[in-house]
């Protein structure tokens, strides 16, 4: 067996160790919380595809309450921040927050929706999101994405020398919003899928070999600035910024549908 075989194996057990893990977090949330999950996937680079070696996991989940909860006076706080150290990151939303982001058309909330590392759902939660769906908003999404690029740009991209993994944390909101101005839907989540849209091939170069190399290099390393990707997030930004400002709000303002999928939803968890 070669010695990359090997390393597969050993990340493959090491990744069933984390999931068995994050199964059992999810039944304790259920337990101590009092509380139903509806929908739990893996958010950030891990369900980006570009995880470092060292990247921690980063678990979002959407939970619902009893029905008599929702009528207290003392409510409860609308997320559950149950973990965060130096491996798992979770925490979570109350659905009636979630559907009060979806009305906003909150772009990270139809990234957990799509996410491709799904660790538990529901019938109920297919039901919330096809709802959900009519509540996508170009201009939100493409606000939201160029303002996470524009502030990894702004923060960590200025110098000679720089940490290669914030390229894609400019990278992929930029491509993001470069899909939704084409599609006019919510974008592929992993960072492959939209290297599939039409680039230059000198750029598609450097960021596969950017790609690579972040994959099995430290996080916290720094490099020499990359031209060619540098100038693509400086011009990007700039057209992306042009867009949000003429594009007409497109936000769906009924919350009929949302209300009525709420109500669904706690008589399907009675």
């Amino acid at each position: 067996m070669s010695i990359q075989s090997k390393e597969r194996l050993v990340n493959n057990s090491d990744r069933d160790i984390i999931f068995k893990e994050i199964e059992h977090k999810l039944d304790e949330i259920e337990e101590k919380e009092n509380v139903k999950i509806l929908h739990a996937v893996e958010s950030g680079s891990r369900a980006w595809g570009f995880a470092s070696p060292d990247s921690d996991y980063d678990v979002r989940f959407i939970y619902v309450r009893k029905k008599e909860d929702y009528l207290r006076i003392d409510m409860p706080r609308d997320v559950i921040e149950w973990q965060l150290d130096e491996v798992l990151d979770i925490n979570g939303w109350d659905l009636k927050k979630a559907l009060a982001q979806f009305h906003r058309g909150n772009a990270t909330l139809f990234e957990w929706s799509n996410s491709p590392v799904v660790y538990r759902t529901t019938e109920i939660w297919t039901n919330i999101y096809e709802t959900a769906k009519a509540y996508f908003s170009a201009k939100a999404s493409v606000y939201h994405y160029y303002g996470t690029a524009n502030s990894t740009y702004s923060q960590y991209l200025q110098g000679s020398m720089v940490k290669y993994k914030k390229y894609f944390y400019a990278l992929r909101p930029l491509l993001a919003g470069r899909f939704i101005q084409t599609y006019r839907c919510p974008p592929p989540v992993l960072f492959d899928t939209l290297m599939t849209m039409d680039m230059p091939c000198e750029l598609r170069k450097s960021i596969e070999n950017l790609l690579e190399l972040k994959k099995n290099s430290d996080e916290k390393e720094v490099h020499p600035q990359l031209p060619v990707i540098h100038d693509f997030i400086t011009d990007e930004l700039e057209q992306q910024k042009d867009y949000v400002g003429r594009i007409l709000d497109d936000r769906k303002n009924d919350w009929t549908a949302l209300n009525d999928i709420f109500l669904w939803a706690l008589e399907q968890n009675s």
